[in-house]
């Protein structure tokens, strides 16, 4: 394990958590809405290390929000073990998806997710006896009564989670595995890599975090429903933080979370039906001028400043 990344990262996490402390509610709330994506934005980084790209995060999301609310509200769960389920639901349908479409590859594993992302918001409205409906189902009250400090420091915690898991997925060999599976997946099977394992592994643990995310935006907001669960921003704005900041990385979704969380907050006010055009311009623009994101470029530009210093 790498102390001195570790110790950068919880000293990070330290100075984030002190932000409640000195701003005010409505940057606190912007920095709750970053925190969100950036756990989604790291989750889908961490399978698409493996070469594999989910299009489905929006889906699995809804999953989660869908279950922990419902729980909560049809079962008397207490709002802690009704997030949980809500991961856990996520995490067992992906399990099962993957058991019968992760010996796919390139795009079909993603066309595959893609089109469950889409089938499960008509599932919610053609149970209104059960999701309420196209109306949805709202919650008697918000968690901490919507009171920011709480609720940033909850959210902070989950995304705590993200990183955890994501610094385990980079810095165990499962980041070995991810990348020789990547890189080429027959070499990979040459030294005794056990592939679907590894890929079913990483998309089930993935969509844990993608369903806990959901199920704690539920109770925050104090509702699901289908058009706002699985609304496509939940796809697209994390994957566009996670090419903006550098992929294959824990710090790149950090990153391009932090710059177009921040960015987004300010599209929605001057474009509040077009920022979605934003988000897929940048997705374009970064993979096709600057793959390797913002980090590396910083990189890339330190190391030819250090080399025209040695000369």
């Amino acid at each position: 394990m790498n102390l001195k990344r570790t110790a950068v990262l919880v000293g990070g996490i330290a100075v984030a958590a002190a932000v409640p402390l000195w701003l005010g509610a409505y940057p606190v709330q912007v920095a709750i809405n970053i925190l969100f994506y950036l756990t989604l934005a790291l989750s889908w980084d961490m399978l698409l290390r493996s070469g594999q790209i989910n299009f489905g995060v929006s889906g699995l999301f809804g999953v989660g929000a869908y279950t922990g609310a419902l729980l909560f509200l049809n079962l008397g769960l207490s709002r802690v073990w009704a997030i949980l389920a809500g991961g856990v639901a996520a995490a067992v349908l992906a399990f099962l998806v993957g058991l019968a479409v992760l010996g796919l590859r390139g795009m079909y594993f993603a066309i595959t997710s893609l089109a469950i992302a889409m089938i499960l918001p008509v599932v919610a409205r053609n149970i209104p006896t059960v999701t309420g409906g196209p109306a949805g189902r709202m919650l008697p009250e918000v968690i901490f009564r919507g009171e920011v400090r709480g609720t940033f420091w909850l959210v902070l915690g989950l995304a705590v989670i993200a990183i955890g898991l994501s610094e385990l997925f980079q810095q165990s060999r499962i980041r070995f595995a991810l990348t020789a599976i990547r890189n080429n997946e027959w070499v990979a099977k040459s030294c005794g890599i056990n592939v679907f394992r590894y890929l079913l592994f990483a998309f089930t643990v993935t969509s844990f975090i993608q369903g806990l995310a959901g199920a704690t935006y539920a109770h925050v907001h104090g509702f699901v429903a289908p058009e706002g669960t699985f609304h496509v921003s939940f796809l697209l704005l994390p994957m566009a933080m996670a090419l903006l900041g550098g992929i294959y990385s824990t710090e790149g979704s950090i990153v391009g979370a932090v710059i177009l969380g921040t960015l987004s907050e300010y599209l929605k006010l001057q474009i509040p039906y077009g920022h979605l055009l934003v988000y897929g311009a940048v997705i374009v623009v970064v993979t096709l001028f600057a793959p390797r994101g913002v980090l590396g470029i910083v990189r890339t530009g330190v190391n030819k400043f250090l080399l025209a210093w040695e000369r």
